[in-house]
């Protein structure tokens, strides 16, 4: 799977999970009759969406992520595509976040609206990171692609040979 689409998906992943929470925190709060805890959370919502926009406001790669594709490893052969593995293998965290925040949020509601927070930050934050890398991509004219590792361990990518983006040069008329 290419990386950036993975960033892309992932995104979309987070907003969902976070708005799957935020339903289960609502009908938590509602169910709670608390209103104290409905202030509590849009406070929490709003200051984790700010955080989000401002700091994943630059189409810039995070840090994190700059040293992932420093490090991926140069080859020529195109990986086994699995997308379903490689999401699954990624954002097995997320899946355990959602499910387990949803239904203790049925108990304690607090934990849903932690957990919304956590989902707003994060998709915001990443939503311009394919960008970033796909910016990379065009630069120095290769593909950033996952490589086979363990669910538990730090991802792996694999530098592919891809197409440069060649930018027209304007020239000066001749006189």
């Amino acid at each position: 799977m290419r990386f950036r689409d993975f960033l892309r998906v992932a995104v979309l992943l987070f907003g969902g999970a976070g708005t799957a929470l935020a339903v289960v925190s609502v009908l938590g709060a509602a169910r709670a009759d608390s209103d104290a805890l409905v202030y509590v959370a849009a406070g929490w919502w709003i200051l984790a969406a700010l955080a989000g926009v401002w700091i994943g406001r630059r189409p810039v790669a995070t840090k994190g992520i700059a040293r992932l594709l420093a490090s991926a490893r140069s080859t020529n052969t195109l990986p086994e595509l699995e997308p379903g593995t490689v999401m699954f293998n990624r954002l097995w965290p997320l899946a355990v976040l959602a499910v387990a925040s949803g239904v203790i949020g049925f108990f304690f509601p607090q934990v849903p609206v932690i957990a919304t927070g956590y989902c707003l930050l994060m998709a915001l934050l990443w939503r311009k990171q394919h960008a970033a890398v796909a910016a990379i991509e065009g630069r120095d004219g290769v593909e950033f692609w996952f490589d086979k590792s363990s669910p538990f361990g730090a991802p792996k990518l694999l530098r592919l040979p891809g197409l440069r983006r060649v930018e027209p040069v304007e020239t000066q008329p001749v006189r």
